[in-house]
């Protein structure tokens, strides 16, 4: 096994390609470094919450790109590296390559970005993080080929503007990513 600079935690990847992290020591250390992946049973975490942590394919593949994780697999527990993580995420999570340089460019741009799936997106991002502050942005990713129906960019507002949020396009193309917001008013 090789051996990382200082790793947060010890991972494990399950079948269906989520990772845990099983020591809630580890798991409160990994969290509170960035409130990466979500406490199991735990709906809103506090920095001393004692539960495992689950985190899914695209942060695992951050956090193990940037050393901050080891991820191990099976009995064995043998050591899965980053392009063996990629290509089982590919297996379970569409247009992952392009949902993990929108994950990684907004991350390195200093935000928190959560899952999206409870507000009918890829992402959420926070300015500071989840229960210090709301999420101010919803986040799609598309291709830069790719077209947005008309009913798309309405869904999408009417959806941002209920939750009181700012609906945004991560458009990709190669490894660029260029962002388009929508801001909705009333006349």
């Amino acid at each position: 096994m090789t051996e990382m600079a200082n790793p947060l935690a010890r991972v494990e990847a399950l079948t269906d390609s989520r990772l845990i992290v099983w020591s809630p020591e580890e798991a409160r250390r990994l969290y509170n470094s960035g409130y990466y992946g979500k406490p199991l049973g735990i709906p809103k975490p506090r920095e001393d919450f004692d539960a495992p942590l689950v985190l899914d394919p695209i942060e695992g593949l951050y956090l193990l790109e940037k050393g901050l994780i080891i991820v191990v697999s099976g009995s064995e527990e043998r050591e899965v590296g980053l392009e063996e993580l990629r290509t089982v995420s590919r297996g379970s999570l569409e247009g992952l390559d392009d949902k993990y340089l929108v994950y990684r460019d907004l991350r390195e741009k200093g935000y928190v970005v959560a899952p999206g799936i409870k507000y009918g997106c890829d992402f959420a991002v926070y300015e500071e993080g989840p229960g210090v502050d709301h999420a101010p942005f919803l986040v799609k990713v598309k291709k830069s080929s790719d077209e947005i129906t008309a009913a798309e960019i309405v869904e999408a507002g009417r959806l941002a503007t209920t939750v009181r949020k700012t609906f945004i396009v991560a458009m990709v193309k190669g490894d660029k990513v260029r962002y388009l917001s929508f801001k909705w008013w009333k006349p």
